[in-house]
């Protein structure tokens, strides 16, 4: 029997706005906000897998070879808190469809498989914090990045010396016509 492995699909940032956004977040926020997400793990998640077999991951991977969906962009526009799960992200205000459409083929197919899918709406977001519980003063405004997604990816989520990193898979191209 092989071993699960902690999955998921999502679209990364680029390394240079990865170190914008870090650099943004020191000068926004307190250094007790919350447990820092490191800057090669900023990404927006488009579908949770969960701890899944290898033969489920090999089916999910066939299946998102498959997909047909175009490039796009989105402006990190918004920015919130959630202190349920203490989280501090930013994310867009207007998701592009191609954007919600990628998203929902992916856990579609992740819940066909057997992967539970949250009932709740896709958001889009960046997760900045992690264990941010208390309060957080939220900026009035991000710098508005706008995120070209010209692929998206399959993560394994790993726990090593004491901190989660993320290793990407595989990468799958998207579509050469552009939605804004």
């Amino acid at each position: 029997m092989s071993a699960e492995r902690r999955l998921f699909f999502a679209l990364s940032l680029p390394a240079k706005m990865q170190k914008q956004v870090i650099a943004w977040r020191a000068d926004n926020f307190p250094p007790d906000t919350g447990r820092p997400v490191a800057a090669a793990s900023l990404h927006i998640t488009l579908a949770f897998l969960g701890e899944i077999s290898d033969l489920k991951a090999r089916a999910l991977t066939s299946v998102a070879g498959r997909i047909q969906a175009q490039k796009f962009s989105l402006q990190l526009d918004d920015i919130g808190h959630w202190p349920g799960s203490g989280v501090v992200w930013i994310g867009t205000k207007r998701a592009p469809n191609a954007l919600l459409q990628l998203a929902s083929v992916l856990r579609s197919h992740a819940a066909r498989n057997g992967c539970y899918q949250s009932t709740l709406p896709f958001h889009p977001h960046v997760s900045l914090y992690r264990s941010a519980t208390r309060p957080v003063a939220i900026p009035p405004a991000t710098p508005g990045w706008q995120l070209d997604a010209t692929g998206f990816s399959l993560y394994e989520s790993l726990f090593e010396r004491g901190r989660t990193r993320y290793h990407s898979l595989q990468t799958w191209p998207l579509g050469d016509t552009q939605e804004s």
